[in-house]
């Protein structure tokens, strides 16, 4: 009943959960993750509140003694090894965003949230986010955390020296396609010496992806990383290259640390979390940030789920845990504690979510973040996107750092896909 180590192994190697999890044969039985009153959480640093975990710990004590865990390194190796293992499975289980999909397939793992009521809840969050957890046949298996609403980080005094848009407003609104985005790119190169407008070739491509309705595999298991969608994002992400709107400074390093502090590098495409790790790691540029709308529409990147195992023996009591760790209260409280953007519009609206955030320059950055985020477009996420999406991804990297023939990463990318497709059983 158990997967082997080798399967793991290749299953690792395909890229995909699904295969992973695709081992365990529906209908084993599968021991309690709990023990007497204890009942196990298992989840990833940032990934829920500390304020809220420790208010859960209080709140149930006299129920449960909840023990949530951090689990450090490769989070969902070791969720799929314990669960295709079959021992000390968590009652409860963080399931990030990304991987979600390679979840849905083996739903049965998973208690299905509707029989615990869950759809009440359904009308408090972002329709979106909620569908991303619904598995083929209708299961629930994923209660929503956070999500990731993409937005436009830029410094208005760089903005204004340049001659462009430099209010949240103003920018949004004049920066709202990607062809006037890349226009003030132009701009801004022309009238400061040393500026680009972008750092990160990927982010041109991978949010133009995701600012529409499809991936790279349908429902019906076709590969579709080779239509127009994908495409049109890929000749947009070159064009950025093309132009020259991109920075040779690799990302992350000291001299971009230090050409994003001197307003050489003053925009960038982020999620909401984005804002925390500019806090973090440029701390001398604060006030110096405001927040716009991205241009050519909203996008996700990121955001989890909390899932009820089957090996749990008390899925009532997990539920009510979760439930209230997730609801809107307290998701603000892990936006405040964590950057966990709510998956909850209600918190949208809270005074804690509206205060001026001096690092924006005293900007209600919920006022982008909010409308973002309940703008999403919904998209049909495969358990194989991430295995075909990626030979793509390493391609235009390979374009914008390495100037690799545009045309030939292409014809690379599709071989490359068409070969992994070929071994995951996706049809093209």
């Amino acid at each position: 009943m158990r997967l082997s180590r080798r399967g793991l192994l290749r299953a690792g190697l395909a890229g995909t959960a699904a295969t992973a999890l695709g081992g365990l044969a529906s209908g084993c039985a599968v021991p309690t993750g709990s023990t007497g009153r204890n009942m196990v959480l298992w989840y990833w640093s940032g990934g829920l509140s500390d304020t809220v975990v420790k208010q859960a710990k209080a709140r149930f004590d006299g129920a449960v003694d909840l023990d949530a865990i951090q689990i450090g390194g490769y989070y969902r190796s070791k969720l799929i090894t314990t669960m295709t293992g079959q021992a000390h499975v968590p009652d409860i289980a963080g399931l990030k965003g990304e991987d979600m999909a390679s979840y849905l397939p083996n739903a049965d793992q998973f208690v299905d949230l509707r029989t615990l009521g869950a759809e009440k809840y359904e009308p408090q969050y972002l329709e979106w986010k909620w569908q991303q957890a619904v598995a083929d046949d209708g299961s629930l298996i994923g209660f929503p955390i956070d999500v990731g609403p993409i937005v436009h980080y830029y410094q208005p005094a760089v903005f204004e020296k340049a001659g462009l848009a430099s209010e949240p407003e103003d920018v949004s609104r004049e920066m709202d396609t990607w062809e006037k985005f890349f226009s003030a790119g132009e701009q801004l190169k022309k009238r400061i010496k040393g500026a680009y407008l972008l750092i990160d070739i990927l982010s041109v491509y991978e949010n133009s992806v995701n600012q529409g309705t499809k991936r790279y595999v349908d429902k019906d298991k076709h590969f579709i990383g080779d239509q127009e969608h994908v495409r049109v994002a890929w000749d947009r992400a070159v064009e950025a290259k093309r132009r020259g709107l991109l920075s040779s400074i690799v990302n992350g390093t000291p001299d971009a640390n230090s050409a994003t502090e001197n307003g050489r590098l003053p925009s960038q495409l982020g999620a909401s979390w984005a804002a925390g790790d500019l806090k973090l790691n440029l701390p001398k540029t604060k006030g110096k940030w405001r927040v716009a709308n991205c241009p050519g529409g909203p996008a996700n990147n990121g955001g989890s789920f909390l899932a009820i195992t089957k090996a749990c023996r008390e899925p009532e009591r997990a539920f009510e845990i979760i439930t209230w760790m997730l609801n809107a209260d307290n998701q603000a409280q892990g936006f405040i504690d964590a950057g966990l953007f709510p998956s909850t519009p209600a918190s949208y609206e809270m005074k804690k979510l509206r205060e001026p955030d001096p690092f924006f320059g005293d900007q209600i950055v919920m006022d982008v973040f909010g409308p973002a985020a309940e703008k999403i477009p919904v998209a049909y996420n495969s358990p194989y996107d991430v295995a075909l999406g990626q030979p793509i991804k390493d391609e235009i990297k390979n374009v914008g750092a390495l100037g690799k023939n545009p045309e030939k990463a292409w014809k690379d990318a599709m071989s490359k896909c068409r070969r992994i497709a070929d071994h995951l059983g996706v049809s093209v």
